[in-house]
């Protein structure tokens, strides 16, 4: 590991005394996901294997299976150096089509050491709140960018504004731990991305109905027609369920239960009542 490290040195510009940082960072730690200062800035160390799989995966994919809606299939289980090579393999895969990823400096089993890539999406976001135009006009831009992912035959998986960032004018992607297209369809993948998006934009947008309208077009016009029509399929699943999470809510309106009802309903409205050619 120590070889590998001091290569580094001329791999990613660090200083030979980032080095034993660095290694003591990977060695005495076990945080899952945990910040190294170093000279010229900062890394980032990921970890798999810190954290216990949910019940919840097995019970999801139960589910899916059962009700036939692909889209809810969660991505395989891999042990912990399966995951990070999953990771890694996805960041190359994202790069190689000129989409901004953090880059990969260093891996030794299970931890992967990262490139700093500044703030979050939602850290941008949470910055601009007082300008609701300027507010929303990135929640835009994250849906006009996934549209150009989906339009290079790729997806995310989650794509939450805490896992994108801000390069050189763009949107950049991060944290590959999903790899839906493996369990599902390509098209069914993407369509989930953007419902799963739509999740925040639907309650986040300040200027409402607005926002939505510039956001689902921003990604209709760049996305392939499959995952359009996929995702028709999706929010008319899905409305089968508005109904029933109305009347919970008049109980109890959680957060996670408020954007279900915002986001399906607002997409399922655009099939509805507008034409998608």
């Amino acid at each position: 590991m120590a070889n590998d490290l001091e290569n580094l040195t001329a791999k990613a510009g660090l200083k030979e005394a980032d080095v034993p940082v660095l290694l003591a960072a990977l060695l005495n730690s076990s945080r899952r996901v945990e910040r190294v200062a170093l000279s010229n800035g900062a890394v980032w160390i990921k970890r798999y294997g810190t954290e216990r799989a949910s019940r919840w995966v097995s019970l999801q994919r139960m589910l899916a299976n059962l009700i036939k809606a692909p889209f809810l299939r969660p991505s395989p289980l891999l042990g912990d150096e399966g995951m990070a090579a999953r990771e890694m393999r996805r960041v190359a895969q994202f790069s190689a089509q000129g989409v901004p990823t953090a880059r990969v400096l260093y891996s030794s089993g299970a931890a992967i050491v990262f490139s700093d890539v500044g703030k979050t999406v939602d850290q941008y976001l949470n910055a601009a709140k007082p300008d609701a135009a300027a507010h929303d006009a990135l929640l835009v831009r994250c849906a006009a960018e996934l549209g150009e992912l989906h339009a290079k035959r790729l997806c995310h998986g989650r794509p939450y504004p805490r896992d994108m960032f801000l390069a050189d004018g763009r949107i950049g992607f991060m944290d590959f731990e999903e790899e839906p297209d493996t369990v599902m369809p390509l098209e069914v993948a993407q369509a989930r991305d953007i419902w799963l998006l739509f999740l925040q934009v639907a309650t986040r947008a300040q200027l409402g109905r607005q926002t939505h309208d510039r956001a689902y077009e921003a990604w209709a016009d760049a996305a392939p027609p499959e995952a359009i029509a996929e995702l028709r399929k999706l929010t008319g699943f899905l409305g089968g369920f508005l109904s029933a999470a109305r009347l919970i809510g008049r109980v109890h309106m959680g957060s996670d239960l408020r954007r279900f009802i915002v986001a399906t309903s607002y997409l399922k409205h655009v099939f509805v009542n507008y034409r998608q050619d």
